[in-house]
């Protein structure tokens, strides 16, 4: 018997088996793409700290250039020697932290009753001891966000910035080198050992960034909201870091 094609019902029907069968298809495709997914974000995320820190394939005097993916793993294993998860005053070791999804924590430290979970990277340059201190924050119009390395003393080696939307020529420019080199040598303390972060400030009449101890780094022009975004969460995430370091006195 020939089906009539012209009716309502084979129309409804053929769709809802289409829906099915193209559904079943890319759910599939999903969990079979998760493992490459999941350990690509991995990778970007421990290029982005250990860029912090100095280590990358930089050649030129303007290039953002990682570490690449077939070696990223093995320089992350090497240079960070340890990883913490700061809870309170509880510090524990976790070779894992990284993984940690400092969003869903901050989200979940709305909850009085929680205490957030804060990761923090342990590695060695120049025979010295350097901490990498992820961050993140609202720029103009979507997440900002960010990986700060330090020494001891809260004084700033180095940083990496990016951003989901922020707009190009202007709020994007946070994740060149221009901005993100003069944060290098800053001091999140003043004299007296108290926090002041790091002001993105307009008319910070100091274009070569010499003044080091002055909380403050030149805006970029036009990015006024961006610039804020980075003061923000500077001030509103390594913060909470600051009872650990002194502990490290």
């Amino acid at each position: 018997m020939a089906i009539d094609t012209d009716k309502n019902s084979y129309t409804i029907i053929f769709a809802i088996v289409m829906v099915l069968v193209v559904g079943s298809i890319l759910a599939g495709l999903a969990s079979g793409l998760k493992p490459l997914v999941d350990a690509n974000k991995r990778f970007e995320k421990q290029q982005n700290i250990l860029y912090a820190m100095g280590i990358n394939a930089n050649e030129g005097t303007s290039d953002v250039e990682f570490i690449s993916t077939d070696k990223v793993e093995d320089e992350f294993t090497s240079t960070i020697t340890k990883q913490y998860v700061i809870e309170g005053t509880k510090v524990s070791e976790d070779s894992e932290a990284y993984l940690i999804d400092i969003k869903k924590e901050e989200s979940k430290a709305k909850d009085a009753s929680y205490t957030r979970r804060l990761p923090l990277f342990e590695g060695e340059k120049d025979g010295q001891p350097i901490y990498v201190i992820p961050i993140r924050g609202k720029g103009l119009w979507d997440a900002i966000w960010g990986f700060v390395a330090v020494d001891k003393s809260m004084t700033i080696q180095g940083v990496f910035f990016d951003h989901a939307g922020e707009t190009p020529g202007l709020g994007a420019e946070i994740k060149q080198r221009y901005f993100m080199d003069d944060f290098a040598g800053e001091h999140l303390l003043n004299d007296a050992g108290v926090y002041k972060g790091i002001n993105v400030a307009k008319g910070n009449a100091d274009p070569k960034n010499e003044r080091k101890s002055d909380n403050a780094v030149d805006a970029i022009a036009g990015a006024t909201i961006t610039g804020d975004g980075v003061t923000a969460m500077i001030m509103k995430d390594l913060k909470m870091y600051v009872p650990y370091f002194k502990t490290l006195k």
